[in-house]
C-alpha cells in the first residue's frame, strides 16, 4: 500500500489553523491530526516544517483550447502549468473548436482529458439558442455545469433569445454558469469610439467600451431570471463594485445565486493598461481601483463566493496586434495562488478566505465528491507552500504553451513546493510528473 506522511505542517483547512500531520494511504487521507505522528513511518515522508499545507485548488473556469486551438494551449500543457501552481482540479469551458454544445462533443473532451490531463477535470456543456434537447441530456453526476454566454461571444454561443433563456433557466439539470455583459451596450460604445478614433482605439479604452454598465445590466437580468425560474445560477468573473449589490451575504450552502471573481480583477486596475496594453485585455474588462477594492471587500463579506482564473491563453503574436484585432484573455493558472498570497501579504485578504474561496467553495458550490477539503476519507488533493522562497516569473519558468504571462518579471515570495493529486506527488520542488493522469471529477447530485 502506498503511504505518504506530511509532517510538521501548518495546516489551514475548514476554518482551522494548526500544526500537525497528514497521513495518505493510496488515494485518500487516512489521518489528519494536530501534533506529531507516532505510528509506523512510511517510505515517503515530506517534512513541511515552516510550510503551509492547504487543500488542492479547484479552478472552476479555464479555457485549455483543446480541441481545435492547440497552437496556443492544450489540455496536457495547461494541466502541467496548473499543478505547478497548486491547482489539482479544473473545470473547462466550451468555446473550443468545435464548440462543446452537444453531448457527443462533450464526451470527446472527457476522452481527451483521460488521455492527456495531469490534473483532475470536468467540462461544461455550452448553451445556445437552440440546443435545449442536448442540455436535458446532461448527466449531473458527471458534468460540472452549463456555460451560458449572455454577452459577446463567438459563433452561435451568444444566447439572446428570451424563450431560450427562459427554457435554460427553468430546465437545466445543472448549475448555470453565466458570462454577463450586455451586448447592445457594448456594440453602442464600440461604434461611438470607432466614430471618434477609427481603428486607432487603444487598450486603455477597453473598460470604457465593455463598461461597468454593460456588466451590471446583464448580471441584474440574469439574477432576475434565476429568481423567476428558481434556477441555480453562478455569475462568472464579476468585475464591478455595482454588481456587489446583487449578491447576498450569507453562507454558501444557503445560496442559489452565487458569484465568482478572477485573480486579474483583484490584482490589476485600469491604470495598468498603459503599461501592459492588450496583455491584460480580458472580457469582462479590468476596471477601476474602486471596482478592484470593492471586489476585495466582497471576498471578506461573502458577496463573492469563489476565486478562479478564467485562464485563457493566446499567442504573443495574437496579443501584439492592434486593440481591435487582439483577442481577449490571457494565461493565469500557474500563478493564481501566488497572486492571492501576495494580496495576503499586503493585508488585503486573509489566508482563510483564500483557502475558502479557492478550495472549499468550488467543491461546495458544484457538489464535488470528496474534494476541496483536507478530511479523512477525502481524496488526497493537497498543496504545500513555502512562504520563504522568493522567485521571479521568467520565460524559462513559465509552463503555459504560449510561453508568456502578464506577470513576467514579477517577484513572488511564496512558492508552491508540492502538489499532491489523488495521493500521488505530481509536483515537487520544480519538477512535474507529466506522465500522471488525473481523475474525472464526480458530483454529488
Amino acid at each position: 500500500m502506498r503511504k505518504i506522511l506530511i509532517e510538521n505542517a501548518r495546516i489551514i483547512n475548514d476554518s482551522c489553523d494548526f500544526l500537525g500531520y497528514i497521513l495518505i494511504e493510496e488515494e485518500t487521507i487516512a489521518e489528519i491530526k494536530e501534533g506529531k505522528y507516532t505510528g509506523e513511518l512510511p517510505e515517503k515522508i515530506i517534512d513541511a516544517t515552516d510550510k503551509i499545507v492547504i487543500p488542492g485548488i479547484i479552478d472552476d473556469q479555464v479555457h485549455f483550447r483543446e480541441p481545435g486551438l492547440t497552437y496556443k494551449a492544450d489540455i496536457h500543457s495547461e494541466s502541467i502549468a496548473a499543478v505547478a501552481g497548486g491547482v489539482t482540479s479544473f473545470m473547462e469551458m466550451p468555446n473550443t473548436n468545435p464548440q462543446t454544445t452537444s453531448i457527443d462533443l462533450l464526451n470527446q473532451k472527457f476522452d481527451l482529458a483521460a488521455e492527456k490531463s495531469v490534473a483532475n477535470y470536468s467540462f461544461y456543456l455550452g448553451a445556445t439558442n437552440d440546443n435545449l434537447e442536448e442540455i436535458k441530456k446532461i448527466d449531473p453526476q458527471r458534468v460540472c455545469g452549463l456555460k451560458l454566454f449572455m454577452g459577446s461571444s463567438t459563433g452561435n454561443m451568444l444566447v439572446d433569445d428570451e424563450k431560450s433563456l427562459a427554457a435554460i433557466f427553468s430546465e437545466s439539470p445543472v448549475l448555470v454558469a453565466a458570462h454577463c455583459e450586455e451586448e447592445s451596450i457594448i456594440k453602442k460604445n464600440l461604434e461611438y469610439y470607432k466614430g471618434l478614433y477609427g481603428n486607432k482605439i487603444e487598450p486603455y479604452m477597453h473598460p470604457i467600451i465593455r463598461s461597468a454598465e454593460a456588466c451590471y445590466v446583464c448580471s441584474a437580468r440574469a439574477v432576475k431570471l434565476a429568481d423567476k425560474y428558481g434556477a441555480n445560477l453562478h455569475i462568472l468573473h464579476v468585475s464591478t463594485e455595482r454588481e456587489m449589490g446583487l449578491f447576498e451575504r450569507k453562507p454558501l450552502k444557503e445560496k442559489k445565486i452565487t458569484s465568482e471573481v478572477c485573480v486579474h480583477h483583484l490584482w490589476f486596475n485600469d491604470k495598468d493598461y498603459k503599461r501592459l496594453g492588450n496583455f491584460i485585455k480580458w472580457n469582462p474588462a479590468i476596471k477601476s481601483e474602486i471596482d478592484r477594492s470593492a471586489l476585495i471587500r466582497g471576498i471578506e463579506t461573502d458577496a463573492i463566493d469563489i476565486i478562479a482564473t478564467d485562464h485563457a491563453p493566446h499567442t504573443l503574436e495574437e496579443k501584439k496586434q492592434p486593440y481591435l484585432k487582439a483577442p481577449s484573455g490571457g494565461p493565469l493558472i500557474q500563478h493564481s495562488l501566488n497572486i492571492m498570497l501576495e494580496l495576503y501579504k499586503k493585508g488585503e485578504v486573509s489566508l482563510h478566505k483564500i483557502v475558502e474561496k479557492m478550495c472549499h467553495a468550488p467543491a461546495v458550490r458544484y457538489s464535488v465528491n470528496k474534494r476541496g477539503f483536507l478530511r479523512e476519507g477525502y481524496y488526497a488533493d493537497i498543496t504545500i507552500i513555502d512562504p520563504s522562497i522568493r522567485w521571479e516569473v521568467k520565460t524559462e519558468n513559465i509552463l503555459y504553451k504560449c510561453k508568456w504571462s502578464p506577470f513576467e518579471d514579477t517577484d513572488f515570495t511564496p512558492a508552491v513546493t508540492h502538489t499532491i493529486i489523488n495521493g500521488a506527488v505530481i509536483y515537487e520542488n520544480g519538477k512535474v510528473n507529466t506522465e500522471y493522469r488525473g481523475k474525472e471529477l464526480r458530483f454529488d447530485r
